[in-house]
C-alpha cells in the first residue's frame, strides 16, 4: 500500500464537486430554426433570467475532468512504495529516578500506542531500550513492541534526579542519524540535545514521605527520629505506627500542613526485629515505610602513650569519638597516641598520633606562610590561625606525604608503611595555638575515623537507598549479600557489594562466620519525593518526511500519470471546442 509523502495534495480533490457543480448548471444546447432573427433578442432576456440547477448531463467533457482531478491530486500527494526490508531504528531512553516509577504503567502504555505509528512505511521496527543512569545494561533490544513491554514489566526505577545527556547520546549512535530517539519520563524537560523526542506521562499528585532519620540516647535509651514531609501544596492527614516481626502499634495520627516538616520520635525497640515506622499509603510507596536497625559503630580502642603534658589532650579525643575504648595493650589497640621527646626517644609502632614535645619552650614563633596540600584529611580546613614555636623537628622520610607547610618546615605529616599510617605533628601542641583550632580537632577525627574505616570488623547502620558503601573484607574470601523486603520476605540474590539495595529492606554482608555489615535502608530523597513539577507532553508520532523517503521509493508510474493527464485535458478541450449551439436563419 502507498505512502504519500505529501497528503496535502490529495485537497486537489476538492476540485471533483467543482466540476460537477459546473456541468449542473449547464444546460444542453438547442436547435431553433428562425425566419428572422429578431426573435434572438426574446432569447436572450429569458437567458438573462440566470443559471439553475438542472439534471447532471454525462459527457466525455465531463469524464476527462474528473479523470485530470484524480490524476492531478494523485500526482500532487507524491505516492511512495515501500521499499522491501527496510528498516525503522528506535532508541528509548527511560528515566531511572524513582519517581518514574508512579507513572510506569501509564508510560508503557504511551509507548504501546505510539511506537506503531513510527514504523511507518518501513518492512520492520528494531526497537532498543536503556536506562538513563549511565553503565546500565540495556533492558530490551528487538523488534517486538509485546516483548518490549513484557521485559519492561519488571523494571523498577530507584534513581535519585539523573542527567539523560550521556544516555542520549548512547541512543543517538545506536540508530545513526536517520532513527528515532525518545526519552520517556514524567517531568518535561529543556528542549533535549541529539534530536531526542520527549515523552513525558507524569502529573503532580500529593505524597507524604519520610526524608531521614538520626538517633540520640536520652535517659540510657536509644530514641530515633524521623523526619516526615508533606510534598504538596494541600494538608495532608495521615497515621502511623511502629510495626516489627513480633507486631505493632495502634496507628496514630499525623497532620501535616502544605509544604511542613515534622519530626516523629519514639525510644527503639532493643529486643525487636525488622523494626520499621510505616505511614498509611499513597501513590509513592517507597518513602512511606522507614526500616531502622540500632547503629553500631565499629569499636576502636585507643592506647595512650604520651607523656603528662598530653594526657589531657589524649583523654579528650577518647571521648569525642563513637565507640572509642581505651586499652593497656599497645599490641591490640587500633591507634595508639604518643608523644616524640628526644631526650626519651621511643618509636611507636603501628596506627598513631605523634606530637612531638619539647620541654625547653624557648624556641621563636614560626614565620611565614602556611600552606595546606591537597589531601582528604585536609579538605576544608582553614590553617591559617594556627600559631606554633620553633621547636626539635621529627625525622622526616622521603616517602612522607606534607600536609601542612609553614615556609619550608613541615608542620604536618602523614607515614603509610606495611599497611599502618601514622600522623605526625611536627611542632609540639602544648606550645601553639593548635587546641583551640577547629581545624586540628576535625583532623584528629578525620585520621582516627579512617583507621575505624579500614579495620576489619561488624558495623549496624542505616543507609539510603542506592547508599555507595564502603565495606573492608578480606580480599581472599567471598562477600556474601543477602537483604529483605521491609516486611522480611527474600529479595532476589544480590551480587553487588558496593552499593546498599536499590528499594527499602534490610540487608547483611558476611565474610564467612562474620557479618561485616547489617543495614536498613530507606529511601531519603526530597528531590524524587516532590511531584509538583510532574506534568504530560506528547509529540507527533507520524514518521517523518526523511524516514518515508528512506524506507519507500517514488511511484514509477509518474511520467504516465502526467501523460494521461495532458491527454485528459486535450480532449475535453477539443470536444467543448467543436460542440456549440447551430443557430440557422430561414
Amino acid at each position: 500500500m502507498p505512502t504519500f509523502a505529501n497528503p496535502l495534495g490529495l485537497l486537489a480533490l476538492l476540485g471533483i464537486p467543482a466540476v460537477l457543480a459546473i456541468h449542473f448548471l449547464q444546460r444542453k444546447a438547442k436547435e431553433l430554426p428562425v425566419s428572422t432573427l429578431f426573435l434572438l433578442e426574446q432569447t436572450r432576456r429569458e437567458a438573462a433570467s440566470g443559471r439553475r440547477f438542472d439534471r447532471l448531463i454525462p459527457s466525455i467533457p465531463l469524464w476527462m475532468q474528473l479523470l485530470a482531478v484524480l490524476i492531478l491530486a494523485w500526482f500532487l500527494s507524491e505516492p511512495r512504495y515501500p521499499k522491501s526490508g527496510s528498516i525503522q531504528r528506535v532508541a528509548i531512553v527511560v528515566d531511572s529516578s524513582a519517581s518514574m516509577g508512579v507513572f510506569k504503567t501509564k508510560g508503557l502504555e504511551s509507548l504501546t500506542r505510539l511506537l506503531p505509528d513510527l514504523q511507518g512505511p518501513a518492512s520492520e521496527i528494531q526497537l532498543t531500550v536503556l536506562e538513563s543512569a549511565p553503565n546500565r545494561p540495556r533492558l530490551y533490544a528487538g523488534s517486538s513492541i509485546t516483548e518490549l513491554k513484557a521485559a519492561l514489566e519488571p523494571w523498577l526505577p530507584h534513581d535519585g534526579p539523573i542527567d539523560p545527556t550521556q544516555a542520549l547520546r548512547l541512543a543517538r549512535s545506536l540508530v545513526s542519524r536517520e532513527g528515532t530517539v525518545i526519552y520517556l519520563t514524567d517531568t518535561p524537560a529543556a528542549p533535549l540535545p541529539f534530536e531526542a523526542r520527549l515523552l513525558a506521562v507524569g502529573e503532580p499528585i500529593d505524597n507524604v514521605g519520610f526524608t531521614g532519620v538520626s538517633f540520640t540516647t536520652a535517659e540510657g535509651a536509644l530514641v530515633w527520629r524521623a523526619l516526615v514531609k508533606n510534598n504538596s501544596s494541600k494538608p495532608a492527614d495521615r497515621t502511623w505506627s511502629i510495626q516489627t516481626s513480633s507486631g505493632s502499634t495502634d496507628a496514630r495520627p499525623l497532620q501535616l500542613p502544605p509544604g511542613a516538616l515534622v519530626t516523629l520520635q519514639a525510644a527503639f525497640p532493643a529486643t525487636a526485629e525488622n523494626v520499621r515506622i510505616v505511614l498509611s499509603g499513597d501513590r509513592f510507596p517507597p518513602d512511606d515505610v522507614l526500616p531502622l536497625v540500632a547503629p553500631k559503630p565499629k569499636p576502636l580502642s585507643l592506647f595512650a602513650a604520651t607523656s603528662p603534658a598530653f594526657a589531657p589532650l589524649a583523654e579528650k579525643l577518647l571521648h569525642a569519638l563513637d565507640a572509642a575504648e581505651s586499652t593497656n595493650d599497645a599490641s591490640t589497640a587500633d591507634l595508639s597516641i604518643a608523644s616524640y621527646n628526644p631526650l626519651d626517644p621511643a618509636s611507636s609502632a603501628g596506627n598513631s598520633i605523634i606530637f612531638v614535645e619539647d620541654e625547653t619552650r624557648t624556641g621563636a614563633w614560626l614565620k611565614g606562610g602556611i600552606v595546606a596540600e591537597a589531601n582528604p584529611l585536609m579538605d576544608g580546613l582553614n590553617w591559617q590561625s594556627l600559631l606554633a614555636r620553633e621547636t626539635i623537628q621529627l625525622e622526616r622520610k622521603p616517602s612522607d606525604t606534607v600536609l601542612l607547610w609553614q615556609d619550608k618546615r613541615p608542620l604536618i605529616f602523614l607515614r603509610e608503611s606495611n599497611g599502618t599510617r601514622q600522623l605526625l605533628f611536627n611542632f609540639d601542641p602544648s606550645l601553639s595555638n593548635a587546641e583551640k583550632q577547629p581545624a586540628f580537632i576535625v583532623l584528629l577525627h578525620r585520621f582516627a575515623e579512617s583507621i575505624r574505616a579500614a579495620k576489619i570488623a561488624p558495623v549496624s547502620e542505616n543507609l539510603e537507598t542506592g547508599q555507595a558503601l564502603a565495606i573492608t573484607s578480606d580480599p581472599a574470601l567471598p562477600l556474601i549479600v543477602t537483604a529483605t523486603d521491609p516486611s522480611g520476605n527474600q529479595l532476589s540474590p544480590i551480587n553487588n557489594d558496593e552499593s546498599a539495595i536499590p528499594t527499602p529492606g534490610f540487608m547483611t554482608i558476611r565474610q564467612g562466620d562474620q557479618a561485616l555489615l547489617t543495614a536498613a535502608v530507606h529511601f531519603g530523597d526530597p528531590r524524587e519525593a516532590d511531584f509538583s513539577a510532574c506534568a504530560a507532553s506528547d509529540f507527533p508520532s507520524t514518521a517523518n518526511t526523511a524516514a518515508i523517503e528512506r524506507h519507500t521509493r517514488p511511484d514509477p508510474l509518474w511520467r504516465v500519470w502526467i501523460l494521461l493527464l495532458l491527454a485528459a485535458l486535450l480532449i475535453s478541450w477539443n470536444y467543448a471546442a467543436g460542440k456549440s449551439s447551430l443557430i440557422t436563419d430561414h
